[in-house]
């Protein structure tokens, strides 16, 4: 009888996990993923991410970020560019310039720079119904 030899844990994670900034994390420096990020904590440098981008409500980016997709909940200064969807929570902070295809807006954020929907479509805003996390 053969035994299947086992795969290494990052044999089975590689390309599935996200990349995740814990709460107390400080990231200095550039971050380039064809994956997912979740940002819990701070980032000071610019991103390029393949999927999606997601900010919690007290997290911070500074820096220029491009992502497929974006639900953000903290505060982001510089610039956010979004190839597709972009979300902005009631508990974020945006004091950067957004460019993306569609933009939802929940009544409470702050959003102060330019604003461009690349797809002509209005942008929406929405009233979160979630309670605060």
């Amino acid at each position: 009888m053969t035994e299947t030899p086992r795969r290494r844990l990052l044999d089975r994670v590689s390309g599935t996990a996200p990349t995740f900034i814990g709460e107390d994390c400080r990231l200095t420096g550039d971050i380039e993923t064809a994956g997912t990020v979740v940002v819990c904590g701070r980032v000071v440098g610019d991103g390029q991410i393949g999927g999606a981008l997601s900010m919690a409500r007290d997290s911070v980016w500074e820096g220029e970020v491009h992502a497929r997709h974006a639900v953000i909940a903290g505060s982001v200064s510089g610039r956010l560019i979004v190839a597709e969807k972009l979300e902005i929570g009631s508990s974020a902070v945006l004091r950067a310039d957004v460019v993306a295809r569609s933009i939802a807006i929940a009544k409470g954020a702050i959003v102060e720079g330019a604003m461009q929907v690349t797809s002509g479509q209005p942008i929406v805003n929405f009233e979160e119904k979630r309670g605060a996390s």
